[in-house]
């Protein structure tokens, strides 16, 4: 009896023995569901499967080689364990559509460096490819008919020059290039007869100066949006709609598209109404201002055959309007609706359509950013004693309180139901037939397919792409509250060390504490949000405890707590992340001497902002932020952040004032923690001059710092860039706290 009461005491230690810890690899392991997209009978699920996989021309070990992100589409007949790969190989299929008989999927695939639409039979057969467009092939979906196929292309402002078809006549925009010194756009096309001559006439000397751009000698920028991601565009892309017919069998050539929208701007988020005749998209409201003025869209309505100028169905100055989903029986709408200007959460809208146009509106009271919209006709025993005719409701997401629930709305009653708890995260999902098939995460997962019922009740695994989860100790995340100084509950998780968290042997060993903090400034964390899991989790099996908090301004807790940083980003910020790490802190296991602190974009600023005004941390890792508010808003392309949260622009006065109080380069001087800066070289949103700045400015002062510059990384080096800098990213952080309190005496290692 002694024996196996011993044996029960001793059990749980054991199991986390066999158990391994999450290590810095593990991050290749995830595999990332996405694109649901439920057949028409709702029998059957096509969904992408995003992996990470050793590039084919790398070294045997994957450990030290380089790696690269495949997509491929699955196919499940809604049953646990049958999902089967439709496409293999080392190009990516994406975006996975299904033709309105269940026969065909069309997808997406790249071909000499264009995307490219595909059609798939399921009953045997080969994909082939449908398009060749010169501008590349996206989004594809299916007229009601099953006979044509619309999807998006890229077009640069050169090729739309050359265009007869998407530019007739082969004008120039109607709005102005704003070149200097010329009253017209009439220096767009140079007449080509004249040649370049360095030492001729004016002309010559004009022909010699276009050459060099041509040559990509020169960039000559006169727009106001001119920073992407990774590198200045001086000229603008569009994107326009095209529709292809679609043959059965496989096509011996072929089939040319046409497109069904022109002139200089972008048509997007588009839809069938259900007669095949029209086609709803969101563009830019006033087609005569430049597009980088225009901050307002509108939703048009666009005739199927390409003869008719698009017709406005909702739009409105000062306001934007977007994701129109439409009804199964075309007689209602789903928008969200937004001032242009400001910080602002988007307002669910249900507009009543009397065909092509608009018969009445209604925004429904949701103080949440609801997307991904997705009607269903739920059946008869769910639809409740107010429903519509056809039963039809409408899904969707939103950031809530640390996840990403699904909801639904009932139309008539303007009810909303959240469907799945705050712990866990729906990122794709599809309803249909009674039932809905989403992608879920939570901390125990990842990333897994789920089949429920139409109120997303008796959830069954489909997929077992994580399993290897199972086999890992991992360290579950306990939620607490607190009060700020403006009365605002702020949520607040508190994570062990994965040993303690594993342990039922009471260990009395002490363990530093990470404090980690979201960007944007209005992103959202927690149990339920998927792009943190892995970093939280090996930091964790490193033997850090982490506390991570949604701090005002942050997304998922309605309007009034969005707007809850504006003209103060550091001070108010800092008092509610502060309070989760003090309260942390008061845990046993907690060495109080051992803190220290990190955070990316808008939290590499929060980062740089609480070291320069608290010294309880050790060490301090600053990721790709902003440090001067004056610099960033000519560096960053997130420059619009400026005056929407601050008010104005830094060459007024008071806006300057403003900008300089919160500036972390402002407090430069009292920053003392050891500091790791990390920016990747071609960031554009945030601008790697900003990291710059504070590095020079630290080593002036004599000040303990460190700055990693990221060749060739971009913004996204935590989510989605290279994945080796993704890894090295994530050893740093190890490595540098480690340095400062890898010991509990806290001396340097």
């Amino acid at each position: 009896m002694r024996f196996r009461l011993l044996f029960l005491l001793l059990f749980p230690a054991v199991v986390f023995a066999q158990k391994q810890k999450i290590v810095a690899t593990d991050l290749t392991r995830i595999k990332q569901v996405g694109g649901i997209m439920l057949s028409p009978d709702g029998n059957r699920a096509a969904y992408t499967l995003t992996t990470i996989e050793p590039s084919a021309d790398q070294a045997a070990d994957a450990r030290t080689g380089e790696y690269e992100y495949r997509t491929h589409i699955y196919l499940t007949n809604l049953k646990a364990g049958d999902a089967k790969a439709l496409t293999r190989g080392t190009e990516s299929a994406r975006q996975p559509s299904w033709s309105p008989d269940g026969s065909r999927l069309a997808f997406v695939r790249t071909v000499k460096g264009k995307s490219q639409v595909f059609v798939m039979p399921l009953d045997g057969g080969e994909a082939y490819q449908l398009t060749d467009s010169k501008y590349g092939a996206n989004n594809p979906s299916w007229s009601p008919d099953g006979n044509q196929i619309l999807f998006e292309a890229g077009v640069s402002f050169a090729e739309m020059l050359n265009d007869t078809l998407l530019n007739p006549g082969l004008r120039t925009p109607s709005w102005s290039l704003e070149k200097p010194g010329f009253a017209n756009n009439d220096f767009v096309k140079p007449n080509k007869a004249i040649k370049a001559n360095p030492d001729g006439s004016l002309a010559e000397i004009r022909a010699y100066l276009q050459k060099d751009v041509d040559d990509k000698k020169a960039k000559v920028i006169t727009r106001l949006n001119f920073q992407g991601e990774a590198t200045t565009e001086p000229d603008m892309s569009f994107t326009h709609l095209y529709l292809v017919d679609v043959r059965d069998g496989t096509p011996t050539e072929r089939i040319p598209a046409r497109p069904i929208t022109r002139g200089f701007y972008s048509f997007n988020s588009s839809g069938w109404f259900p007669n095949g005749q029209q086609i709803v998209a969101v563009t830019k409201r006033d087609t005569l201002k430049h597009p980088d003025r225009e901050q307002a869209n509108a939703i048009v309505v666009i005739a199927a055959d390409g003869k008719s100028r698009p017709t406005v169905l909702m739009g409105q100055e000062g306001r934007s309007y977007f994701s129109p989903e439409l009804s199964p029986d075309g007689t209602q709408m789903a928008f969200l609706s937004s001032p242009t200007e400001g910080v602002n959460v988007g307002q669910m809208g249900i507009a009543t359509l009397n065909g092509t146009t608009v018969s009445g509106t209604q925004i429904i009271p949701f103080d949440r950013s609801a997307g991904n919209f997705s009607w269903a006709t739920l059946p008869v025993a769910a639809r409740g004693r107010r429903a519509t005719t056809t039963g039809a409701a409408l899904y969707f997401t939103a950031p809530s309180n640390g996840g990403f629930p699904l909801y639904r709305l009932n139309p008539v009653t303007k009810e909303i139901t959240q469907l799945t708890p705050f712990e866990k995260g729906v990122s794709s999902f599809d309803a249909a037939s009674g039932r809905v098939v989403m992608a879920l995460t939570e901390v125990a997962n990842p990333s897994e397919l789920v089949m429920a019922d139409a109120d997303a009740k008796n959830p069954v695994v489909l997929t077992g792409h994580n399993d290897w989860v199972k086999q890992k100790a991992l360290s579950f995340p306990e939620k607490r509250v607190y009060t700020n100084s403006k009365g605002q509950a702020v949520d607040y998780w508190i994570m062990k060390p994965t040993a303690i968290a594993n342990s039922s042997t009471g260990d009395t060993k002490k363990y530093p504490l990470l404090l980690n903090m979201h960007g944007g400034p209005s992103a959202m964390w927690g149990p339920g949000e998927g792009s943190m899991w892995h970093e939280f989790q090996y930091m964790c099996a490193q033997g850090y405890g982490v506390v991570y908090a949604n701090p005002r301004g942050s997304g998922g807790y309605g309007e009034a707590f969005l707007r809850g940083n504006v003209k103060d980003w550091g001070t108010g910020p800092a008092e509610d992340v502060l309070a989760a790490a003090t309260d942390a802190a008061k845990a046993p296991w907690v060495d109080t001497e051992r803190q220290v602190i990190t955070g990316g974009s808008y939290a590499g600023y929060l980062t740089a902002w609480i070291v320069a005004h608290d010294n309880r941390f050790k060490a301090a890792f600053a990721q790709r932020g902003v440090y001067d508010l004056t610099t960033f808003m000519g560096e960053g392309n997130a420059w619009r952040l400026v005056p929407n949260y601050f008010g104005g622009y830094p060459w007024q006065p008071e806006t300057q004032k403003v900008l300089d109080a919160n500036s972390p380069y402002s407090f430069v001087e009292n920053i003392r923690t050891p500091l790791l800066i990390k920016h990747g070289e071609n960031d554009l949103r945030t601008g790697v001059i900003q990291s710059e700045m504070m590095m020079k400015s630290l080593k002036v002062l004599g000040r303990p710092v460190e700055y990693v510059r990221m060749p060739g990384g971009t913004h996204e080096l935590s989510r989605s860039g290279n994945v080796r800098q993704r890894i090295d990213r994530i050893l740093r952080i190890y490595e540098f706290f480690e340095r400062y309190v890898g010991e509990p005496t806290g001396t340097v290692k």
